[in-house]
C-alpha cells in the first residue's frame, strides 16, 4: 500500500461511475453520455434526474409517471411547516434552515426508518420524496421570513416553474420557467465534488439517503464549494452602488487588497471557460434584453473580457458556472441569499444519483491517515499536570 500523501485526495480514484464526465482541458460536461448542450437545450430537469438516477432517458410513458409521482410528493405535513416558521424567526440563514428541514422531512417519511440498508427501489422512493419536497420547504422559508404565507405547491407547473411560483407568489411567464429550468439541468451533477462526494461516504455506511443529502448540504454549504454566485452577485451590486466602472473596480481592489480574488473566476477541474457559464452567458444576456435592463450581463461581462485581455483566461482563470449564474438567478427574482439553496435543490439529483450507483457495489469508505502525534508517552497523574 502506497504511502503517499495526497491532500484533499487530489488525483486519487476512488469510485468508478457513469454519471458524469468532466474534459477539464476542452471544457466539456457529460451526463450519462449526453453533452450539457444538449440537455441544456432539449431536456427538462425531471428528465435529467431520471437520467442520472435510471442510466437512460425516460420514454414518455415513463416521464410521465415519474412527473406525477414527483408531484404528488411536493406538499409536506404541517409539522414541517411549523419548523419553518420556527427557524424563519430564529432568522437562520437559509442553507443552515434547508439543512435542518432536509433531516426533518424524515421524520414525516416511514419508510426512511423502516427500510433495510443497501435497499436501493426505498432508496429511490426516498430520493424522489426529498427531491420533490427541498423546492417546497426552501420557497416556504423564504416567504415566511418575508412576513408572507407560504404557498401550497400546485400540481400543473413543472418542477423549475412550481419552485418559481411558490417563491414569488406569481405563475412564472415561459422564459423565466425555461432558463430556471436550465440552470437546474445545469448544476444537477458534477464529478465526485465535496459535496457529492460527502453523500456518497454517508450512503457507503448504508445510511437512509436524508442523511446522505443532509449531509451533501452542509458541504455545500462551505465557502470553498457553494456560495460563489452569491458572491458574484454581491460584488455586482458593490459595483453598481460605487458608480465605478467595473474593470477600474477589479483593477483598484486586485491593487490595494492582498490575495483578492473576482469570485466565479477559475475552477479546480476546468482549465478553460466552464461550458455551463457559456450557456448561462446567453441566459443573461437574454433576460437583461427581455427586461430593458442588462447591466448586470453587461458588467459581468466586461470583467470577463478584462481578463481575457490580461491573459488570465488563457492561464485557466475563466469563468465557471457561478459567474453568470448569480445574475440569471437575480433577473428572476430570487433573493441573493437563496442561490446557494437553489444549487442544493438542484444538486441533491447528483448527490443521490452517486449514493444509489455507489451502493449498487458498495463497499464502506474508510481512508486512512499518516500519523504524525509522540509515541509511548508515560501517563502522568492528574495532580502532575
Amino acid at each position: 500500500m502506497s504511502d503517499e500523501l495526497k491532500k484533499g485526495l487530489e488525483g486519487v480514484l476512488v469510485a468508478e461511475s457513469s454519471l458524469s464526465y468532466i474534459d477539464g482541458d476542452a471544457g466539456r460536461l457529460i451526463y450519462r453520455g449526453y453533452d450539457i448542450d444538449d440537455l441544456a437545450a432539449h431536456a427538462t430537469f425531471e428528465e435529467v434526474v431520471y437520467l442520472l438516477w435510471n442510466g437512460e432517458l425516460p420514454t414518455e410513458a415513463e416521464l410521465e409517471a415519474f412527473n406525477e409521482s414527483l408531484v404528488a410528493d411536493r406538499p409536506v405535513d404541517d409539522a414541517v411547516l411549523e419548523t419553518v416558521t420556527a427557524l424563519a424567526e430564529a432568522d437562520e440563514e437559509p442553507m443552515a434552515a434547508l439543512r435542518t428541514l432536509t433531516s426533518y422531512l424524515s421524520a414525516e417519511d416511514d419508510e426512511a426508518g423502516e427500510a433495510e440498508g443497501g435497499d436501493l427501489d426505498a432508496a429511490r422512493r426516498m430520493g424522489r420524496r426529498v427531491t420533490a419536497k427541498i423546492p417546497t420547504v426552501l420557497a416556504a422559508f423564504d416567504r415566511v421570513r418575508q412576513g408572507e404565507e407560504p404557498l401550497e405547491p400546485r400540481d400543473d407547473l413543472s418542477h423549475a416553474g412550481n419552485f418559481l411560483y411558490m417563491l414569488t407568489g406569481e405563475e412564472p411567464d415561459e422564459v423565466a420557467e425555461e432558463t430556471f429550468d436550465m440552470a437546474l439541468t445545469l448544476h444537477a451533477d458534477h464529478g465526485l465534488n465535496a459535496s457529492t462526494f460527502t453523500a456518497m461516504v454517508i450512503g457507503s455506511t448504508l445510511a437512509d439517503l436524508y442523511s446522505s443529502v443532509t449531509g451533501g448540504i452542509g458541504a455545500l454549504s462551505g465557502p470553498l464549494h457553494g456560495g460563489a454566485n452569491q458572491d458574484v452577485m454581491e460584488l455586482l451590486m458593490e459595483i453598481d452602488e460605487s458608480g465605478e466602472d467595473p474593470v477600474e473596480y477589479v483593477k483598484r481592489a486586485r491593487e490595494e487588497r492582498e490575495n483578492w480574488r473576482v469570485p466565479g473566476m477559475g475552477h479546480r477541474v476546468y482549465n478553460v471557460k466552464d461550458p455551463r457559464a457559456k450557456i448561462l452567458e446567453k441566459k443573461s444576456e437574454e433576460l437583461g434584453q427581455t427586461s430593458g435592463d442588462a447591466k448586470w450581463y453587461d458588467m459581468a461581462d466586461a470583467i470577463e473580457q478584462f481578463f481575457a485581455d490580461q491573459g488570465l483566461v488563457e492561464k485557466g482563470i475563466a469563468p465557471n458556472v457561478d459567474f453568470y449564474s448569480g445574475t440569471v438567478y437575480y433577473q428572476l427574482g430570487i433573493p441573493v441569499d437563496m442561490f446557494t439553496p437553489i444549487f442544493a435543490m438542484s444538486r441533491v439529483g447528483g448527490w443521490i444519483g452517486h449514493t444509489l450507483e455507489y451502493q449498487e457495489d458498495n463497499r464502506l469508505i474508510r481512508p486512512r491517515a499518516r500519523y504524525t502525534g509522540e509515541m509511548d508517552l508515560e501517563f502522568p497523574e492528574l495532580d502532575q499536570r
